[in-house]
This record gives C-alpha cells, structure tokens and sequence, in this order.
C-alpha cells in the first residue's frame, strides 16, 4: 500500500486535522500570514463595531478567506520550490515571484473592498 492509498482510508477529522496543522505551521513561520490575520481581527472587529450589512460582511469574509487561502497557497509554492532546487534558477525565482504576485494582487483587492465598504461609516464619524 503506497501513501496514495493510506490516506484514502484516513478518517475524515485526521484528514481536517493536516489541513489545521497546515494553517498553525503558516502562523508561526510566516510573517505575511501573521500580518494578515491580525489585520483581519481588526477588520471584523471594525466590521461588528459599525454593524455592517449581510451583504458586506459576505465581501469582508470572502476578502479574508481568499487572502488566507492565496498565503497559504503561496507558501506551498515556495516549500516546493524550494524542496526540488537547492541552488538558484530562474523558473525558481519567476514561480515564486508569480505566487507572490498572487497574493499582493489580491491584497490590494482586499485593501479596496475595505475602503469602499468602511470609508462611509468612518465618514459618518467624522
């Protein structure tokens, strides 16, 4: 039996619990995912202070959840990377950049959800 096959016989929660040590290990090693996840405590607690609509809170989440998902995503390139190269390539570099692409691109998206969805509750502060 190959490692294929014994993790098709792995119950259901030991499956969830990888995928959790996955996002643990990502907290405690990256700096951009501990960034992120403290900005987006920030940004829901922003969000319940001004008791935004179902309809931001659906953008807010699915802002953060991709953000989530591209770090980790991102940070899977580079281990891979990283793992089959040990010395400097080219295609190395471009598949590393191109994951952090990714991500910056949608970071700025976040940043302007953000911006539209809390610029006028701040506004009515001010």
């Amino acid at each position: 039996m190959d490692s294929q096959d014994k993790r098709k016989t792995l119950p259901l929660l030991k499956t969830f619990s990888f995928a959790f040590t996955g996002i643990v290990t990502a907290l405690r090693t990256e700096r951009n995912m501990r960034f992120h996840f403290f900005s987006s405590i920030i940004v829901v607690i922003a969000s319940l202070y001004f008791s935004i609509t179902k309809t931001e809170w659906l953008f807010i989440l699915l802002a953060i959840g991709g953000m989530f998902a591209l770090e980790l995503t991102n940070s899977a390139i580079e281990r891979v990377v990283d793992l089959v190269t040990g010395e400097y390539h080219p295609l190395a570099k471009q598949a590393k950049d191109l994951a952090a692409g990714a991500v910056l691109v949608y970071a700025v998206l976040s940043v302007i959800i953000g911006i539209i969805i809390f610029l006028p509750y701040v506004q009515k502060l001010l």
